[in-house]
């Protein structure tokens, strides 16, 4: 919504729209086609006009992208051509946290070693949480042991403090894979599930699959979310959707909609049964399915 209102403003004053937020968004959503279509028009527009203040956000999108679809080589070679620009201060580097895991993930401790130290000195100086929780993270990425569970700890424990939950999310995700390679399949399914949970309300497709295939893989049941899913809902459970995951009780639920608070415990409980679900929490899983379903229609 607040890319549409930027577009619409942009066009308003006669401006053109900054392409970087929906090649953005596309990249973190997952979307392969649109994003690979946007990443590609940028890149063939930065070498058409020599403005090399493009390039860099490009190859990190595409490198976000690929690191959440698991495709760690291609996720490699993109952070590295980001990188390649340090003059383009968030996205070089922003795009060196995104090596750290590609390399990490590729067998390639050396560079990603590298990219960290290059990394910290960023993080460092900045000295925030969200500087400091990635920093963490990286670190756990190239450590074993304690060393690796300690640095995840920290990591969650500084981005939880900020307002980046993305990056939150991400490193649940990757603390609950860390903890199933270890065996420790209980902790592991707290941590994938709150990444999982996360990574779909927030409707980051590529990485809530990998949180989802690594629940699958301890043991748990996870019920694919789709839009078809969602579509099986009415109108009206969808409007009663929206309004609980707002935050709103029953009989609140019931007042705005003229219903009784029993009817709309009723439709709850079709919900949780369509949806596989046994809580109010889980439905923010279903949140953007319920939101394309919408717009579909």
């Amino acid at each position: 919504r607040l890319l549409r209102q930027a577009e619409a403003v942009a066009r308003a004053t006669g401006r053109v729209p900054d392409p970087a937020g929906p090649l953005m968004l596309a990249a973190w959503e997952g979307r392969d086609s649109e994003a690979g279509r946007l990443i590609a028009a940028a890149t063939v527009e930065t070498t058409a006009s020599g403005d090399g203040r493009w390039l860099a956000t490009a190859a990190w999108a595409a490198a976000v992208l690929h690191n959440g679809r698991s495709r760690y080589d291609e996720a490699l070679a993109a952070a590295v051509q980001a990188g390649a620009h340090p003059g383009e201060l968030g996205p070089a580097t922003w795009s060196l946290a995104e090596l750290v895991e590609a390399a990490a993930r590729c067998g390639q401790p050396g560079q990603a070693a590298a990219a960290l130290d290059q990394l910290s000195e960023a993080t460092s100086a900045a000295g925030t949480n969200w500087a400091l929780g990635i920093q963490a993270r990286c670190r756990a990425l190239l450590s074993e042991g304690q060393a690796a569970e300690h640095g995840y700890l920290q990591a969650i424990g500084r981005l939880g403090r900020t307002r980046v939950r993305v990056e939150l999310a991400r490193t649940c995700l990757l603390y609950g894979e860390w903890l199933r390679r270890e065996r420790r399949r209980v902790e592991a399914r707290d941590q994938l599930r709150a990444a999982y949970q996360m990574l779909a309300a927030m409707g980051l497709e590529g990485f809530a699959e990998r949180a989802r295939v690594e629940l699958l893989a301890t043991g748990a049941t996870v019920p694919r979310r789709s839009t078809e899913t969602a579509a099986a809902l009415t109108p009206q459970e969808a409007r009663i959707v929206r309004l609980a995951v707002a935050g709103h009780t029953n009989p609140e639920i019931s007042t705005q909609l003229f219903l009784s608070p029993r009817t709309v415990e009723w439709h709850l409980r079709k919900v949780f049964t369509k949806l596989g679900i046994s809580s109010r929490k889980e439905l923010t899983v279903a949140l953007p399915d319920l939101e394309a379903a919408a717009a579909a229609t």
